[in-house]
């Protein structure tokens, strides 16, 4: 008979979320690699470890016990990557922070050419939590497209639009202006695919020509310029961890 994980026993993929490397999805992805060694031997998912008895390694660097819990809302500006590390070279989030000691890591992503609201932890669970779809959270974006967003395009993106992927949920379109050939407006969204606003609005014949996200479930920009970043209040991550 197999011997009974320890009472003070938990999953690799929450032990390596709870130290700040990644979410527990990819920590999942990691284990899934072969990247996780439990006691001197490749680890396989849905092993338990002893974070205080067990020897765990991750790309072979040991894992640190858990830091205090950090949490931050970013103006992410153009031109930075949202990862922790990238092979060209490109500039990547973390670089901006200078005075935070926690390793902390994206929640979600906004692509390359995407600025705005960007939430950073190493609370692994919280970030788990919100970035799974059957959470819904609103994430709103300041869209400016070329050309006309005629009514029929905007019933096409409150009523669901076809992409390659499927078609997608009912999203809010709010505050349309136009000027100079260009079109401004906002765009709530509750799913998280791959480039979504940007597809939504090619698919109708509306090139994007800017993109913002400008409030994430409660949260919003207010006055961070882009590179800049504050530490979220106690009754803002409590508030979160209700979503």
């Amino acid at each position: 008979m197999s011997e009974r994980p320890a009472a003070s026993s938990q999953r690799l993929q929450k032990l390596i979320a709870a130290a700040g490397i990644c979410s527990r999805r990819q920590a999942e992805v990691l284990i899934e690699s072969g990247r996780v060694q439990l006691n001197g031997r490749v680890a396989s998912l849905g092993e338990q470890a002893d974070p205080l008895r067990d020897t765990v390694l991750v790309d072979g660097r040991p894992l640190r016990p858990s830091e205090t819990p950090c949490y931050l809302l970013m103006h992410k500006p153009v031109g930075v990557v949202t990862t922790l590390r990238d092979p060209e070279g490109r500039p990547v989030v973390t670089d901006l922070l200078r005075d935070v000691p926690a390793r902390v890591y994206p929640v979600g992503r906004l692509d390359l050419t995407t600025s705005g609201l960007l939430l950073l932890t190493n609370d692994g669970e919280l970030a788990n939590r919100l970035a799974h779809p059957s959470r819904e959270v609103a994430k709103t974006y300041l869209v400016r497209v070329r050309g006309a967003l005629t009514p029929a395009a905007v019933h096409s993106l409150e009523h669901g639009v076809q992409l390659d992927d499927g078609i997608t949920a009912p999203a809010k379109v709010a505050q349309v202006r136009s000027g100079g050939g260009h079109t401004w407006f906002e765009l709530t969204i509750h799913e998280g695919r791959n480039r979504q606003v940007r597809r939504m609005c090619e698919a109708l014949g509306l090139p994007v020509s800017r993109l913002m996200r400008i409030r994430y479930a409660f949260l919003s920009l207010g006055e961070l310029a882009p590179g800049q970043y504050r530490h979220l209040t106690s009754a803002e991550v409590a508030r979160l961890k209700r979503l």
